[in-house]
């Protein structure tokens, strides 16, 4: 059975850093694409980042750039996103999600992936 489970949330201070991981079981994450999404209360779920399965190529939604950094250890499964200088704003659920397909290269989207965690919650906050 396939599923991703998300960790490393919690309650932090504006200009704080959290490293959240994505860990899967019942596959590999090897070549596999990662996106980062999250959701605010009352806010539609956007997506924040995402790692290729191809090359590892990453992209970023514009308000992350050059705060946020994806990336993967595949000898231990899982992939994380490093969050510094984390702001009000960027207080949400993070989920990660997965395509079926290995080698792919989506980009933010939530219908380029098929797999969800159930998400972990990042509050910033003074």
């Amino acid at each position: 059975q396939v599923q991703l489970v998300e960790s490393g949330g919690g309650l932090v201070h504006p200009g704080g850093s959290l490293r959240l991981s994505c860990e899967a079981s019942g596959f590999s994450l090897d070549y596999r694409a990662i996106g980062w999404f999250r959701q605010a209360p009352g806010e539609e779920r956007e997506g924040v980042s995402s790692i290729s399965g191809s090359d590892d190529a990453t992209a970023y939604t514009d308000s992350v750039k050059g705060r946020f950094t994806i990336s993967r250890d595949k000898g231990k499964n899982l992939v994380y996103l490093q969050m510094n200088d984390l702001k009000p704003e960027d207080t949400a659920v993070y989920y990660c999600a997965a395509p079926r397909a290995t080698y792919a290269s989506p980009g933010l989207y939530e219908y380029e992936y098929d797999y969800w965690g159930w998400g972990t919650q990042v509050t910033v906050s003074s």
